[in-house]
């Protein structure tokens, strides 16, 4: 297995993408959202959409490699391994499951219930209220995610 490129840390290639990611992810959601605000829907539903599928493929790549190369062995140096690695773990797991399901369901009724080009209709109060939960909970699932990530590789 190849060791990742974040310095300092034990981690996996596969997991330092999927860091990194979340970096990333989070503000261009933000600045998405933002669009949507701005009026600018079409661009709003093609990032997003951009945003959805890319996490997708990073999610089935990232499984992949955890079922082949599993990760306790990078982490089980870490003085948080016995401890706060594992109880971590799991309160990301319940925010990146919960985000995906929510996520492709907004994504999903977005694609059936506007039209192309998007425009405002009956179905926008609802979306504005999906949307804001998938961000949060985006956004815990990164916050939960770089936490375990510095409990687990870099401590």
């Amino acid at each position: 297995m190849f060791h990742g490129f974040i310095p300092g840390s034990r981690a996996s290639i596969m997991l330092d993408i999927v860091a990194v990611a979340m970096f990333v992810i989070v503000p261009v959601m933000a600045w998405s959202i933002m669009q949507a605000k701005k009026g600018r829907y079409a661009l709003h539903g093609k990032v997003q959409l951009g945003l959805g599928i890319v996490l997708l493929v990073a999610v089935v790549l990232f499984e992949v490699d955890i079922r082949i190369n599993g990760w306790r062995h990078l982490a089980a140096e870490s003085r948080f391994y016995g401890s706060l690695v594992y109880p971590v773990l799991m309160v990301h797991l319940f925010f990146a499951v919960s985000t995906t399901v929510l996520w492709a369901w907004t994504i999903i009724a977005a694609m059936r219930r506007f039209p192309w080009p998007p425009a405002p209709n009956a179905y926008s109060p609802l979306h504005r209220k999906l949307g804001l939960l998938a961000a949060i909970d985006m956004t815990c699932t990164a916050v939960t995610g770089w936490t375990f990530y510095v409990l687990a590789f870099m401590c």
